[in-house]
């Protein structure tokens, strides 16, 4: 369906990532509506596609509770800026992408306001702060997942959802070329490789870096033959990183690569990864993995009252079954965490079991994502009149 009607979509996007979706979304909405406005705040990816950003969106990408706190008061003016300019110039639709505790409160304002909002990426709500689902309820005409275990919490909750599935599966091919990433990279074709992500973060580097070091060097004592591979978000993290391998008191032989960490997962036989996005990633490129984790104390013991569901890694809640070890706090030792990266480079019938799994759940979110939440859009734009 190709509509004529002069829209204006707003769209409020915080980060990178969001920028990305973003940019993905306001393709597919322009096939319907050609004749469209797309207005909001949004980086490079989506001003490429014709975006109009009211603010630079590197003044909404705040990470961390002191730079939050540091920058209160203009986060304040941005969003009251926002909802000033479309109260006077009511767009059609509000998007918000992600951020939630920025684009929620913009979301609810504006359908008090009569305006449909949308939230693409659902917050962690079925995992923790359940009770935010309230709020939720009173600020979106439409949630869109990217999981299908998210679209069941909220049908359970009786608020509009799409599951829409995941732009990752869509772009990572079903079979990762594993030869070409390890030629790309420099690395021995037929010599066992160990990916390496402690996390792209300064604090989580200094929380895991050692340890996963530590895990390496156990495991390189047992198989010399292992390539040991590191990526680094950017400098800072390179620099810390290599600060810590020279701290090591026994010799790590480990080559550290800045940026392409799915390159890397790619070449790799093993990955060893904190939790998040990576695990996703590391699923999708068919990758055996060990997922280990620590935080301090007392945030451990705070969040293990608040978290609601048995696993933390993305390819165990997909599956709903623990697919890959999850060794978190007092479990995440250096032996424990080589011996199960050991288990998973030489069980090669575990490993096929594995890789079929990782299929069938990629092929379950590889559903053409940008499509489907322009079509879910497009259908609440269309019921709106």
């Amino acid at each position: 369906m190709v509509s004529s009607r002069k829209l204006t979509i707003a769209i409020i996007a915080g980060e990178a990532s969001g920028d990305i979706l973003g940019a993905g979304l306001i393709r597919s909405l322009r096939k319907r509506y050609p004749n469209a406005r797309f207005v909001g705040i949004g980086g490079d990816e989506m001003i490429a596609e014709g975006f109009h950003s009211l603010v630079p969106i590197e003044r909404l990408s705040v990470m961390g509770l002191v730079e939050v706190l540091g920058r209160i008061r203009e986060l304040f003016s941005i969003r009251a800026r926002l909802l000033d300019y479309f109260f006077t110039t009511p767009p059609d639709v509000v998007i918000g992408i992600d951020s939630p505790d920025f684009t929620l409160a913009i979301e609810r304002r504006c359908r008090e306001a009569g305006i449909p909002s949308v939230h693409y990426v659902s917050p962690s709500v079925w995992a923790w702060r359940q009770k935010r689902i309230f709020k939720i309820a009173k600020s979106v005409d439409l949630m869109l997942t990217l999981f299908p275990f998210e679209a069941r919490f909220y049908e359970e909750h009786q608020v509009p959802v799409a599951f829409v599935g995941h732009p990752l599966a869509d772009r990572i091919p079903m079979e990762p070329d594993t030869g070409s990433a390890r030629e790309s990279l420099g690395l021995e074709p037929d010599k066992p490789v160990l990916a390496v992500l402690p996390g792209s973060r300064g604090g989580e580097v200094e929380r895991l870096g050692t340890l996963f070091l530590e895990a390496s060097r156990w495991l390189q004592a047992r198989r010399p033959d292992i390539q040991l591979v590191i990526p680094c978000v950017n400098r800072d993290r390179e620099r810390q990183v290599q600060a810590l391998v020279e701290s090591l008191d026994v010799k790590l032989s480990v080559t550290l690569v800045r940026g392409r960490s799915r390159e890397v997962m790619a070449a790799s036989d093993v990955v060893l990864l904190a939790s998040g996005t990576a695990t996703l990633e590391a699923m999708l490129l068919k990758k055996p993995m060990v997922v280990g984790y620590r935080l301090s104390n007392f945030s451990y013991k705070l969040l293990s009252r608040l978290v609601k569901v048995p696993w933390v890694a993305l390819p165990n809640l997909l599956a709903q079954k623990p697919l890959v070890p999850e060794l978190l706090q007092d479990d995440a030792t250096p032996e424990s965490l080589g011996a199960a990266v050991l288990e998973r480079l030489e069980n090669e019938q575990e490993r096929a079991d594995l890789k079929q799994a990782f299929s069938d759940l990629h092929q379950s979110l590889k559903q053409n994502a940008d499509e489907r939440a322009a079509m879910a859009i497009s259908e609440l734009l269309e019921r709106q009149g």
